[in-house]
């Protein structure tokens, strides 16, 4: 009645796949976890730790394509979110080096995994412009509010649906609390002057 070695192939192709995935997922969180800790890193001004982590995870993903492929990696939710995150980490040390968030080179990045990790960026650079605010350091908060903005008038050319239409939703708020900074800012030195 079955085609016994039609199902051996199916069996074979099925664990195959279970075996890539979870060899997927495994250095996805590594990417995942290392690409937090270059923000991290990047919030405490320390730009060499940055640097140094996301070489490491540049590696660890170009070595992933090149062992599975972008079309079997792109339809793996735990890659695309390690992806994402290293999108954030990335074009926030371009911001912080004072590069353009650009194109990254080295990697094949689809075009969701790129919206998503800049529509993030906004709340990096909101995250960094309270502890410039907390330091006194009133110009850099400027500077990234004016980046928000930059990135936010860019933003709102796509009409972003499903899972970025949520992204784009942070954003905006991120550009809601930026805003408000600056204006509390603007506020308290009136009040001193």
């Amino acid at each position: 009645m079955l085609n016994k070695k039609f199902f051996s192939e199916l069996r074979e192709n099925y664990l195959k796949k279970n075996k890539q995935r979870g060899k997927i997922i495994g250095l996805s969180n590594i990417v995942l976890h290392d690409s937090k800790r270059a923000i991290f890193a990047l919030h405490r001004d320390d730009t060499a730790k940055a640097s140094e982590l996301l070489a490491g995870v540049e590696k660890a993903l170009m070595d992933l394509d090149k062992d599975l492929g972008h079309e079997r990696l792109s339809n793996e939710g735990s890659y695309k979110a390690a992806l994402e995150e290293y999108v954030e980490a990335k074009t926030l040390y371009q911001v912080m080096s004072g590069k353009k968030v650009d194109k990254i080179e080295k990697l094949q990045i689809d075009t969701e995994s790129f919206l998503g990790g800049v529509c993030d960026l906004t709340g990096e650079l909101v995250r960094r412009a309270v502890n410039k605010a907390s330091e006194g350091d009133f110009k850099a908060v400027k500077k990234l509010k004016d980046a928000v903005n930059e990135i936010m008038a860019e933003l709102v050319e796509f009409d972003m649906t499903g899972y970025l239409r949520t992204k784009y939703d942070q954003a905006k708020t991120n550009l809601k609390k930026i805003e408000h900074i600056s204006y509390e800012i603007k506020l308290r030195k009136n009040n001193y002057e």
